[in-house]
């Protein structure tokens, strides 16, 4: 929005700009109350973290406790476990994980059948569709050390099994790849969106050049989605602390729960099983102060270094 624009708006005041403007406003009306109810309102309960939270008495009638409930969590080898393995699964999704979705819109970008172009996105966005408990069922029906459908090909093959579900450091391999299954068709309608507003008279002046389309690719496509990738890296370093609840819990298991226990799952355990609501609450201001600090940080450093941040 220009400076010419900006004076006409205050000079006619804001009631003119809104009755030209009010069906904008209304459509926002609801995503704004959806966020104040069930986003906002909640916030008030994050009190508990500093009460001794008691059922009977309620929120605000609970004994405050100050500081005491974070000092019984840090306190707790089972917090830093949990603490540890969502920055290691968090950290490994994001090396092998990001870049996923970019290479698949770039690739789907040089698909010039439309037909076979618009049927292949439909199969890759179809995994981020599915719940979790069917694609952990899938997991199993498909890793599993005794008769998974690729352990039974393997000792086909005259080769060993491999304990995909069974073993630290395999679970950590088999959680990765199918969290990015899952996700690269989605993520990539991100970037096949920054692709389409690239304009397109810089690919005709490129072949004018003799340019093939890898080249294009590398020097036209990419810096001009330096900006979007840059803000989805930022809200991505934002959740390093934070992991979904339902993955870790659907791939997860007893033998592995050293390496598959997360905060999201650890303060699911401890506010649901066992009742501590206060520690639960403290676990999850924890990891917003946490991401909070991370996205500043990321969001600086990217100006920094790239000129490209959200604000």
């Amino acid at each position: 929005m220009n400076r010419t624009v900006i004076r006409k708006r205050k000079a006619g005041g804001f009631g003119p700009y809104f009755r030209r403007h009010y069906g904008l406003y209304l459509m926002l009306l609801g995503p704004a109350v959806f966020y104040l109810i069930f986003c906002y309102g909640p916030m008030g309960g994050l009190v508990i973290a500093f009460k001794d939270y008691n059922f009977r008495k309620g929120i605000w009638d609970s004994e405050w406790c100050g500081l005491e409930v974070f000092k019984r969590i840090f306190s707790t080898g089972k917090f830093w476990r949990a603490f540890k393995n969502t920055l290691v699964l968090n950290l490994l999704s994001l090396i092998f994980g990001f870049p996923a979705p970019i290479l698949l819109a770039l690739l789907l970008n040089e698909i010039r059948n439309g037909l076979f172009k618009k049927g292949l996105q439909t199969i890759l966005y179809l995994p981020h569709f599915m719940s979790w408990v069917i694609i952990g069922g899938m997991a199993v029906q498909i890793f599993a050390t005794d008769n998974g459908i690729l352990n039974v090909l393997f000792q086909n093959l005259g080769l060993g099994s491999i304990p995909f579900l069974s073993s630290a450091g395999a679970w950590i391999g088999t959680y990765v790849g199918v969290g990015i299954w899952q996700s690269i068709g989605w993520g990539a309608i991100i970037y096949l969106s920054a692709i389409t507003g690239i304009d397109q008279e810089q690919y005709e002046a490129a072949r004018v050049d003799g340019c093939n389309r890898f080249r294009m690719m590398y020097k036209i496509t990419l810096p001009n989605i330096l900006p979007t990738v840059i803000i989805m890296l930022i809200l991505k370093i934002g959740g390093m602390v934070s992991i979904g609840f339902e993955q870790p819990l659907m791939m997860g298991n007893s033998m592995v729960k050293d390496v598959s226990e997360v905060l999201s799952t650890y303060a699911y355990t401890v506010g649901i099983e066992q009742g501590k609501f206060s520690p639960a609450a403290a676990i999850g201001l924890f990891q917003s102060a946490v991401n909070l600090t991370l996205v500043l940080g990321a969001n600086k450093l990217c100006a920094k270094i790239s000129g490209e941040s959200i604000w």
